[in-house]
């Protein structure tokens, strides 16, 4: 067996199952169930536990409460069911009548029931009507407390706290329902953004091709005129068409060059590995921005360049690289203390000079050179665009996409329910206190709302962090410490930290903690003289919003999460769209214009020697411009599928054009479309790698069957610089260009493999292996 160079990789768009969505549902149908529930048994025991209340009264409670709850957990609380339904109106009737029935018999007791009403319209109707029903429900709420409160601070405290209620079920569903959203729709982003980008290509393929091949193909007709008439003109026009389609296969290469998309972050780390491999302490700080693809590329093409820069230097001890942005333009900077080579390789300077170019294109500078302080310093600067890039457009507009108006949205809303939730409470104190203590409830529940609200609420903060830890330890300091002064008249939030604390504390200390507070509360309520009923119904008051604070903010940092998720995958789905465009746009054009430019300067030669056959060839110049043209097509849509028997006739045409002695041997059949037109590809970039890359006389092609799989193989003499490799150091050939990494993607994208080497005889063998 030769000596030979594997290339192979990893299949593209592969990830795991995200399991989190289905694991986060179980959990928001758990807590809301749970909330709903609890919030429901309030009223019902207030009844049950009622002097003088029989069983069939007993029983009537039961039957209102239990439809009203029913109708919210089975059916305004399924993600499946849809809203904008007149059956969901219709529920929601018969939910309010239900609930703001009981008042004819249990005055308040059951008003509890009209919060899920109200929390249910505004997931029913569009935000004007949502608002006007959620009034007019809470409305008639505040009018059956202000009629049967003993006291018109008890009304009010039931009032903000059943307004506080409604907006929690209203956030609780809606959450929890937008997590399903995002999740049954993660693909939508993707191929909204892939659609926009094929757009994209469709007009530079017009622009780059378009005229091009149509130039060619229109003087491939004047040619073939012409050849009867005037073989001067005839001539003339042939280098004309020839020289098109070197420029043109040249302009191909370069768009699909600059179609690849290249990591920051990846060159980064890449770049932090060559440089610590060679005993080269390195800093790296790359400030998170936003940059548009090209740019972010072009920036990644620098510093690649620059530390391939860096190794070339000898002393180097220390590189830094930094990445920032100001004023609305970004600057890359390589610095190192290392020496240059008094001869610096043409190589070096050339590549500095081209990428100096492509910043300058882009608007930019790049400057290289020794600074003040006698270190080699790197310096590129480019402006940030205003325009936003059609993809781009895509993944801040798509549909059910989770915007910055939903967060915002969403963020009112949370700062409303914990404001309201600071009101109850001081409502409270007004019940019980007045005063100083008034003064100092105040204080510490504004201070406690303050901070729940400008760090735990928010979705970015990171909460397994030691700060985190410091502001939940000063968070109950704020709860705990002013039961000191107050004694009875203690009123504070205490489900605050205890909903906080399953946020920011791992599971088994968070739940702890969790018990620890609900039942200190009991136990401090009961020292205070409070009765074992009235312990329970602390209990379960803690229990309920506490839930309420944990379920709100982590469905809020999982929806954003998953938002986020979403635009990361729509990214990734348009990065591996632009290699799939410069892969085809390489493998599927490059061979046709090569094939033209060859075979017009075949017909130039001989058109003086056998008219007839120069005419053959520039029927097959059209040929060939046609299906370039029928390619570009296929490049831009995404799909192509080619024929093995055709794209074997093809090279077998164009190398012996170009005086190659061809073999073929094609034994394949059944094969999957798939493992065809891989295969198809692999053997034109096969062939037109063999004409540009090598002297070549005689050339090998076979298609066979090998155990579970298929095999092509292209064999070929005349390998520049080829040789057989001694034993202690096998040889190994780089093909230059994209060729070979992008036959080797398509391979490794069907399970294959692909080698590529010079064999002991001093022939060049390209292998392709494909399980079938």
């Amino acid at each position: 067996m030769p000596e030979q160079l594997a290339v192979t990789a990893e299949p593209l768009g592969t990830a795991g199952v995200d399991r989190r969505p289905r694991r986060a549902l179980f959990l928001a149908g758990l807590i809301i169930t749970v909330v709903f529930v609890n919030s429901c048994l309030f009223g019902l025991l207030a009844v049950l536990l009622r002097p003088g209340v029989d069983f069939w009264q007993g029983l009537l409670a039961v039957l209102y409460v239990g439809p009203v709850l029913a109708i919210q957990l089975l059916y305004f609380s399924r993600p499946a069911v849809r809203l904008d339904t007149r059956l969901a109106k219709a529920m929601l009737a018969v939910q309010a009548c239900l609930a703001f029935l009981p008042t004819l018999q249990f005055e308040a007791a059951l008003s509890s029931l009209t919060t899920l009403a109200a929390g249910s319209a505004l997931l029913l109707f569009r935000p004007r009507t949502g608002w006007t029903v959620f009034t007019v429900f809470m409305a008639g709420t505040t009018w059956i407390l202000w009629t049967y409160d003993e006291t018109w601070l008890g009304a009010v405290f039931d009032s903000v706290t059943a307004i506080f209620y409604a907006l929690v079920v209203y956030l609780l569903t809606w959450l929890a329902r937008l997590v399903t959203e995002l999740h049954q729709a993660r693909t939508e982003l993707a191929r909204r953004a892939v659609a926009e980008q094929r757009l994209a290509f469709a007009r530079d393929l017009h622009d780059l091709l378009g005229l091009s091949l149509s130039a060619i193909a229109l003087k491939g007709e004047l040619v073939h005129r012409l050849l009867r008439k005037s073989l001067d003109r005839a001539r003339e026009e042939l280098a004309e068409i020839t020289g098109i389609a070197q420029r043109t296969l040249s302009d191909v290469r370069s768009v699909a060059r600059g179609y690849r998309e290249l990591s920051l972050d990846k060159e980064s780390r890449t770049a932090v590995s060559l440089l610590s491999a060679s005993n080269v302490a390195v800093r790296v700080d790359l400030a998170q921005v936003e940059l548009p693809v090209k740019l972010r590329t072009l920036l990644a093409k620098v510093l690649r360049e620059g530390v391939t820069n860096v190794l070339r230097y000898t002393g180097v001890e220390h590189c830094e690289i930094t990445v920032r942005e100001n004023g609305g333009r970004v600057a890359l900077e390589i610095v190192h203390d290392g020496t240059a080579h008094e001869d610096v390789p043409e190589e070096t300077a050339e590549s500095l000079r081209r990428v100096t170019e492509e910043v300058a294109a882009h608007g930019g500078k790049l400057s290289a050179g020794p600074d003040a302080a006698g270190r080699w310093r790197l310096h590129a600067e480019l402006p940030v665009p205003d325009r936003i890039e059609p993809t781009e457009t895509a993944l801040t507009e798509g549909s059910g996409h989770w915007s910055r108006i939903d967060a915002r949205k969403v963020q009112g809303m949370l700062t409303a329910v914990f404001i309201i939730f600071g009101l109850s409470a001081m409502t409270r104190a007004f019940m019980l206190t007045d005063g100083w203590s008034l003064a100092l409830i105040a204080g510490y529940l504004t201070a406690l709302t303050t901070l729940q609200l400008s760090y735990f609420a928010r979705p970015n903060v990171r909460l397994r962090s030691r700060q985190s830890y410091a502001l939940l330890f000063v968070q109950a300091c704020l709860i705990f410490l002013p039961l000191i002064p107050l004694g009875t008249a203690w009123v504070s939030l205490p489900s605050l930290f205890a909903g906080t604390a399953l946020l920011v504390l791992p599971p088994l200390a968070g739940w702890t903690a969790f018990a620890v507070t609900a039942a200190g509360v009991v136990l401090i309520r009961i020292a205070y003289g409070t009765d074992f009923l009235g312990g329970f119904y602390t209990f379960a008051s803690i229990l309920n919003t506490g839930l309420m604070v944990f379920g709100l903010i982590w469905l809020i940092r999982l929806v954003t999460e998953l938002g986020e998720t979403r635009k990361r995958l729509a990214e990734v789905a348009v990065a591996e769209e632009r290699l799939r465009f410069a892969r085809d746009l390489h493998d599927l054009l490059g061979m046709s214009l090569s094939a033209i430019a060859l075979k017009s300067e075949l017909t130039s030669r001989i058109m003086d020697i056998d008219t007839g056959r120069a005419s053959d060839e520039l029927l097959e110049i059209l040929g060939l411009t046609r299906q370039a043209l029928a390619d570009v097509r296929s490049v831009a849509s995404g799909y192509r599928e080619l024929s093995l028997d055709q794209e074997s006739r093809s090279a077998q045409a164009v190398l012996v054009a170009a005086d190659v002695k061809v073999r073929l041997e094609i034994e394949h059949a059944d094969l999957p479309t798939t493992v065809r037109t891989v295969l198809a590809v692999v053997l034109r970039e096969g062939v037109t790698n063999v004409l540009r890359h090598s002297k070549v006389e005689r050339c090998e092609i076979a298609v066979r069957r090998t155990g579970d799989g298929v095999a092509l193989d292209i064999v070929n003499d005349g390998v520049v610089h080829g040789r057989p490799p001694k034993p202690e150091q096998p040889v190994r050939v780089e093909a230059p260009g994209s060729g070979i990494t992008n036959m080797s993607d398509r391979v490794a994208g069907l399970g294959g493999k692909l080698t590529a080497g010079v064999e002991a005889d001093g022939r060049f063998r390209l292998r392709a292996v494909v399980p079938v």
